[in-house]
């Protein structure tokens, strides 16, 4: 399963980067407006940063601005994916894009019949949101199995990029289920590292090996 964080942090993104385990980043408009920055400015820096695709998500919702905006974040780096929502006019411009070799991120998927229209225009990847499913009494994971189950019959590239994460029992949930991609927020990427009897067993190693009044160097 690839990793992407979902942030336009800069400063927490140079934190993660370091680890080796992030292959590419998310943004909306939401974490945009949290930067309080130029969103030129956080794309490209933040593609500087990351080797890997980084989402950036037009905001208008008609076919010919939203096209116009695609474009314009597509030119901002190599690595740009352009995100679209999943509306009619969005997958009109998914399919152009995709079809001029843009990368493409279909957001706000909650439905599988919704998953298969975004693999059918081109997308590269396919955004369903399950911790707002699951906010409103549906089982998110129950999707993910859905889309993993309905683009194994075929042959489309889109990976399953699985967001809305909440927690470390998401990422594992879906990874079990096949999924492509998670987007986590750093603070469950961080969480993922950490179990309680880690913390214990590093502690008696260290006592025990201090009492041995030894040096590795």
């Amino acid at each position: 399963m690839k990793f992407f964080i979902d942030t336009a942090d800069v400063a927490e993104i140079k934190k993660l980067v370091p680890t080796g385990l992030i292959d590419g980043v998310t943004t909306n408009p939401s974490l945009i407006a949290q930067s309080g920055r130029k969103i030129a400015d956080v794309i490209k820096e933040i593609c500087d940063i990351v080797e890997g695709p980084v989402s950036a998500e037009v905001v208008s919702t008609d076919f010919e601005t939203m096209l116009k905006e695609g474009k314009y974040l597509a030119g901002l780096a190599e690595n740009v994916t352009v995100k679209v929502p999943l509306t009619v006019d969005g997958l009109k411009v998914c399919k152009i894009l995709s079809d001029e070799g843009t990368m493409v991120n279909v957001t706000l998927c909650f439905s599988a019949a919704q998953a298969l229209l975004a693999a059918k225009a081109g997308a590269a990847f396919i955004s369903p949101f399950v911790g707002r499913l699951d906010d409103i009494g549906q089982d998110g994971m129950e999707l993910i199995a859905d889309m993993v189950e309905l683009y194994s019959n075929y042959t489309y590239g889109t990976e399953i990029l699985v967001a809305s994460v909440r927690g470390p029992n998401h990422v594992v949930a879906a990874a079990k289920l096949g999924a492509d991609v998670a987007t986590l927020p750093p603070k469950v990427l961080w969480q993922m590292y950490q179990h309680p009897l880690t913390d214990k067993g590093l502690d008696a190693f260290l006592k025990d090996w201090a009492k041995t009044g030894q040096s590795i160097l």
